[in-house]
């Protein structure tokens, strides 16, 4: 296994509550309706994935890549109302788990599916996020919840899911994985060549254990990554959460990081 540098400083706790408060936000939504689907990675497949000035986030010397199917309900700008139609919409993420020289902890999404063409188009325009515009739907029938996406523009055409998980019990306290995969306060990208990092907070995650009914999909492979070998390691549910992502941090040379 090829190794990858350690962070300039030891990464940050990982804390079921944000460590910071976004009071002046850039951007509000909420997440609705959760599914976290994750699989075991080896941190060399992952590392070349990742913005410049990050490595893999590892646990016991693993990473995780993440398939996260959802209902965006109400994105909106700064302290407006968020939107009803344009800014509410079903979207599957595939992510993975990075931490910068500055130990902060955060996600580098590498694809995220939506069903709003102007989101997707704001999205890859304004934040440089590899947004792709796919048929989406989401459905639930009594205790399960159904999600299924093929793409659209711009493709490529083909890339797809299908998940279907039957929502359990609320999970009292989340495991060590538990918290590693969701409590994630931050997103790590890259924006016109530079490293990026975006800070979010949100209350502590409602979780709920879950079973997966089914998952057919090649968006992890489309991703650049190797295909799922067998099921995932860790399945879980959410209701949601409201969101305010905050604007990154200023350096000491006054620039952002």
């Amino acid at each position: 296994m090829r190794q990858t540098p350690p962070p300039a400083v030891a990464p940050e706790p990982i804390t079921a509550e944000p460590p910071h408060s976004a009071d002046r936000p850039l951007l509000t939504q909420s997440w609705l309706d959760l599914a976290f689907l994750h699989w075991a990675a080896d941190p060399a497949d992952v590392a070349p994935l990742l913005p410049a000035g990050t490595v893999p986030d590892t646990l016991d010397g693993v990473t995780y890549v993440g398939l996260v199917a959802f209902r965006m309900h109400k994105v909106g700008w700064f302290r407006l109302p968020g939107i009803p139609y344009l800014g509410s919409f079903p979207e599957t993420n595939v992510r993975l788990y990075s931490v910068d020289a500055h130990g902060r902890r955060a996600v580098v999404f590498r694809s995220l599916d939506a069903s709003r063409l102007i989101p997707v188009a704001v999205g890859r325009a304004a934040f440089r996020l590899p947004y792709v515009w796919s048929r989406m739907t989401v459905r639930r029938d009594g205790d399960t919840v159904t999600y299924a996406g093929t793409r659209r523009w711009p493709g490529p055409r083909g890339a797809h899911s299908r998940i279907s998980v039957r929502v359990g019990e609320r999970v009292a306290e989340p495991t060590a994985l538990e918290h590693f995969l969701t409590a994630r306060w931050g997103l790590h990208t890259a924006f016109f060549g530079r490293p990026l990092y975006l800070p979010n907070a949100h209350p502590r995650w409602p979780l709920h254990r879950a079973e997966l009914l089914g998952c057919e999909e090649n968006l992890i492979a489309t991703a650049g990554l190797p295909a799922p070998a067998g099921p995932p390691v860790s399945v879980l549910y959410s209701p949601g959460v409201p969101v305010r992502f905050g604007r990154p941090p200023r350096t000491r040379s006054g620039g952002r990081a």
